[in-house]
């Protein structure tokens, strides 16, 4: 389970990855001879930010202090934050509701009827860690060896990662795998006294080299909908469109439905 000392060793991790993906041109600084580490230095951040460098060191070191709304607000226009980045930087520093382990309730039977309804769409239903709760026929053909009927969920996060026919069906699978990493992160963020992400979060990095180099870059990402190319066992590579809804009574629920609008994206398989 995620301590608070683990909160500010990652609240630092995440500001020093920041600081240095930010260029000194970006933030209005000139650029001055050779630089021997990237992006901006600690001072110069703390000095557009308008705090004490000394102060600033201490937050990157996970050091036991407590940043306000307006430093982190100062802190996240320098850097630039989107804004997922900006909310991920405050629920770190303890600035946001941090939602409980929930009690793991079952998917009601309305609820796991709903991607029977969208056959032959592929269909499903993954709670905030992934594991897929319900799924039709058409998301099994897509993704071989998701469902394997193991003692444990499907997971979809672990399929990805770990499972090697993923590569073949993720056309565009580095990107596909990094934003899925950067959500994983968003999510176990939210839910910090959760401890199936630290569980999930330990087994990709102790069985995935991707996923144990990509970890510390501290990426995050919203869930969302939009485009991917995946290939079809029986049709080759096709781009689908792809939608997500969250189930109002369980936010944490999303139902992710697949549309090839009868299109390819390549040659067959």
């Amino acid at each position: 389970m995620p301590t608070q000392p683990d909160r500010r060793t990652d609240l630092g991790a995440f500001l020093r990855s920041r600081r240095e993906r930010l260029a000194p041109d970006e933030a209005g600084l000139p650029r001055t001879g050779r630089r021997r580490t990237p992006g901006l230095r600690r001072e110069e951040l703390a000095l557009l930010a308008g705090i004490s460098a000394t102060w600033y060191t201490y937050l990157e070191q996970g050091r036991d202090i407590r940043a306000s709304e307006q430093v982190l607000t100062a802190l996240a226009r320098v850097l630039r934050l989107d804004r997922h980045e900006q909310e991920h930087l405050f629920r770190l520093a303890g600035h946001a509701p941090a939602a409980e382990a929930e009690e793991q309730e079952p998917l009601t039977g309305e609820v796991a009827a709903v991607p029977l309804l969208l056959q032959p769409n592929p269909a499903y239903v993954i709670d905030g860690t992934y594991d897929v709760l319900s799924h039709n026929r058409a998301a099994e053909e897509l993704f071989p060896k998701l469902i394997t009927g193991a003692d444990r969920p499907a997971n979809l996060v672990r399929w990805v990662f770990l499972e090697p026919v993923a590569r073949d069906v993720l056309v565009d699978w580095e990107p596909e795998a990094r934003g899925l990493l950067a959500r994983l992160r968003t999510q176990a963020a939210r839910h910090p006294a959760d401890p199936r992400y630290p569980r999930l979060i330990d087994e990709l990095n102790a069985n995935s080299p991707q996923a144990r180099a990509w970890w510390p870059q501290y990426e995050v990402q919203p869930r969302h909908s939009g485009r991917k190319r995946l290939r079809h066992p029986g049709r080759g590579a096709i781009e689908y469109a792809y939608t997500a809804f969250h189930l109002a009574e369980r936010p944490e629920l999303t139902l992710v439905i697949y549309n090839d609008d009868g299109g390819t994206a390549g040659a067959t398989a």
